[in-house]
């Protein structure tokens, strides 16, 4: 199957640092324009030297171009597959160098962020315009898919990995299941889409959609992680840890944690969920299991696949389990929120694949 009028797929994500010696500057990329100084990144590169400076999404999206590229074959879809990253190479621009050198006019761009608001959707728009306008003339127009926070190959398997981490505390009484995401600033909330407040709107759905699946019946929580900036900024809450000691204050003697706010174990999940809420659940003495993300799981990927298939056959079917509205092509001023919270988040923030 050849698009309508698509010459070509692009996954489009984060990147991050491969080594210790990419880490200080990945961050300067991730904040360039804003005015960070190192100090303040230094705290940051911390964590990923604790993995010994290596993000793992460059690795995910390895496993998902691999993963992927048979379920298109399958398909019949022989678009050509590429990859450009927002803050690390393979880097966005040279990704559109090469689709204009190869002769495409026109690709597909699937992001690895199911949510609407400003970092989370917007700023890819944003960096796909820049990465065109700095490739200049012959650049190929690149659309984005719509949001798919409630598709069944991105709920399911957050749904199948919440009841794995039931399981492991069945011998709980008291048990609450958290689900998180990555805060961001209340007045961004409120920019991201016509009515506002669509990013949270969109989780609630989510988690709404996984607990009934995977948890019927259990009490359950929608709190928010990673938050960065100075504190006079008002951010999303309540934070994962101040949650969990509210929680264990309660009585509540055990606690299963959900990023459903994320697709894959990036840094934000393995640091601020499997090193830091990890320490503070020992030390409030709750039982804690955080549940997997769907990474590559195999719905994930097919997911992926009837994605581009909606836009590229108009007849293909649009899986959806939730009933918030979502749509192909975003208006303009879409997300985007008031400058000064671009200046007082210290670095992008609501990324789904870090």
């Amino acid at each position: 199957m050849e698009g309508v009028g698509y010459d070509a797929l692009i996954l489009v994500s984060f990147g991050g640092p491969e080594g210790p010696d990419d880490v200080m500057p990945f961050l300067r990329n991730v904040v360039r324009g804003r005015g960070v100084p190192d100090e303040r990144l230094a705290a940051v590169a911390e964590h990923y030297h604790h993995f010994d400076g290596v993000s793992s999404i460059n690795a995910q999206c390895r496993e998902l171009l691999a993963a992927l590229r048979p379920e298109l074959d399958a398909a019949g879809i022989d678009l050509p597959l590429y990859w450009g990253n927002r803050n690390w190479d393979p880097y966005l621009t040279d990704t559109v160098a090469q689709l204009r050198d190869a002769g495409v006019e026109r690709a597909l761009a699937f992001v690895t962020s199911p949510f609407g608001s400003y970092s989370s959707c917007r700023q890819y728009l944003d960096d796909i315009d820049q990465a065109r306008e700095t490739v200049g003339p012959g650049a190929p127009v690149i659309d984005k898919i719509r949001h798919y926070h409630d598709h069944p190959g991105y709920v399911r398997p957050h749904a199948d990995a919440v009841r794995a981490a039931l399981h492991e505390l069945s011998d709980v009484e008291n048990l609450r299941l958290v689900f998180t995401a990555h805060s961001i600033p209340s007045t961004m909330d409120q920019q991201s889409g016509p009515q506002g407040g669509r990013y949270q709107a969109q989780l609630k759905e989510t988690a709404t959609l996984v607990a009934e699946d995977a948890a019927p019946g259990v009490s359950w929580d929608l709190v928010w992680q990673s938050r960065s900036g100075p504190p006079q900024v008002p951010w999303l809450e309540p934070d994962i840890n101040d949650h969990l000691a509210a929680l264990a204050k309660a009585g509540v003697e055990g606690v299963v944690v959900s990023p459903i706010g994320f697709i894959s174990d990036h840094l934000e999940v393995v640091w601020d969920l499997d090193t830091e809420a990890a320490q503070t659940a020992r030390e409030l003495g709750l039982r804690y299991v955080r549940a997997a993300t769907p990474g590559n799981d195999a719905r994930f990927v097919a997911m992926v696949r009837d994605l581009f298939l909606e836009r590229l056959d108009p007849a293909a079917p649009r899986a959806r389990l939730g009933s918030l509205p979502v749509w192909d092509v975003c208006e303009p001023g879409c997300c985007r929120p008031p400058a000064a919270n671009l200046d007082a988040s210290g670095r992008a923030a609501a990324s789904s694949m870090r």
